[in-house]
């Protein structure tokens, strides 16, 4: 699927590299990488709590977000993933392209995130969206035990570059949450703001893993 004025490709090239084992050594040249773990939580209720938070934009608004969601086109498909094509500059000119997966709500009718949807999370003030941050789902792998989901920067995001939410459960029942991310400025009159931009990357994984390891509510009807 070519690349439109309404679905831009990702702004980098090392789609994916948040899954390297390496990535803290050996990041994307010019990326800072960035990773934390911690246990939150241990359970069936925690794994599922934590699948639906990361899948629905939880983890964001428990950071103090406001989610935009916006869905895959129809015919982006399928078992295959083709990478971002890039020009000879190294420039993204062509969209990663994703099977179709079924679209999955939750209880309160929020949409689960598949491979190819959007969000856009920032401070929500009314109607409006301030400092609005564009992502794509370029990863998404489930299974028993592992839960990946990984997004990728858009046009109008002040970073560029990616970041990954792993679940992990272990053999005991507990619960494991590693946020890992590489970034830089998305452009050049940016760079005064980086150290601060590095900061708020470290608070934010912070809200992150709280929000996640916060009180299960329970619904209406539950016991």
């Amino acid at each position: 699927m070519p690349a439109t004025a309404d679905r831009p490709p990702v702004t980098y090239a090392a789609v994916g590299a948040t899954q390297a084992p390496d990535l803290m050594t050996f990041p994307p040249r010019g990326f800072r990488p960035a990773a934390y773990t911690a246990r939150i939580g241990h359970g069936e209720n925690r794994w599922a709590y934590a699948v639906e938070g990361i899948l629905d934009g939880g983890v964001y608004r428990g950071a103090g977000m406001t989610v935009r969601y916006r869905p895959a086109p129809d015919q982006i498909a399928a078992d295959g993933y083709t990478p971002v094509g890039f020009d000879d500059d190294g420039e993204p000119v062509e969209p990663a392209e994703l099977s179709p997966a079924e679209q999955v709500f939750t209880a309160d009718g929020r949409p689960l995130l598949r491979p190819a949807d959007e969000i856009t999370v920032g401070l929500g003030v009314g109607d409006a969206l301030w400092f609005p941050l564009p992502t794509r789902v370029v990863l998404l792998e489930q299974a028993e035990s592992r839960m990946t989901l990984v997004m990728g920067t858009l046009p109008g995001h002040v970073l560029r570059g990616e970041e990954s939410f792993t679940l992990e459960r272990a053999s005991d029942g507990s619960v494991w949450l590693t946020v890992r991310s590489f970034a830089r400025p998305a452009h050049w009159w940016l760079w005064p703001a980086w150290p601060g931009m590095l900061v708020a990357r470290r608070l934010i994984a912070a809200r992150f893993l709280k929000t996640l390891a916060g009180p299960i509510p329970t619904r209406e009807g539950s016991q």
